[in-house]
């Protein structure tokens, strides 16, 4: 499994460019409903989709398998889980974004509350 930092998200949304020219990447939020109403990131040369890590087995086909996806939860545990799933049902341009949304507010965006 791949993992970046927040700090990298921009060269990895550049590399997933280059590689899909026509898909765009997509962050992949797999925190609950009262997380992401907490604490969300903005969208900036990405798309942001919301899919809780429990509703994943039964939604993951609303994403393009070749689509290239960086997961992000809290710390950077329930996105890794949620990577390993996906890779494991098709998806090869994936990656766990370490440290979550937390990390996310300390290396990207500071104006993203701390929970």
């Amino acid at each position: 499994m791949i993992s970046i930092h927040p700090a990298q998200l921009t060269e990895w949304l550049e590399k997933a460019r280059s590689k899909s020219p026509d898909l765009r990447p997509v962050v992949l939020d797999v925190r609950e409903p009262w997380e992401f109403q907490t604490a969300a990131v903005k969208p900036d040369g990405f798309d942001l989709v919301h899919m809780p890590m429990r509703s994943v087995p039964a939604r993951y086909l609303e994403l393009d398998r070749k689509q290239p996806v960086a997961c992000l939860c809290h710390h950077g545990a329930r996105s890794a889980q949620v990577v390993h799933f996906l890779m494991q049902n098709g998806f090869s341009e994936v990656v766990n974004i370490h440290g979550g949304i937390n990390a996310w507010a300390r290396e990207r965006d500071p104006s993203v509350p701390v929970y």
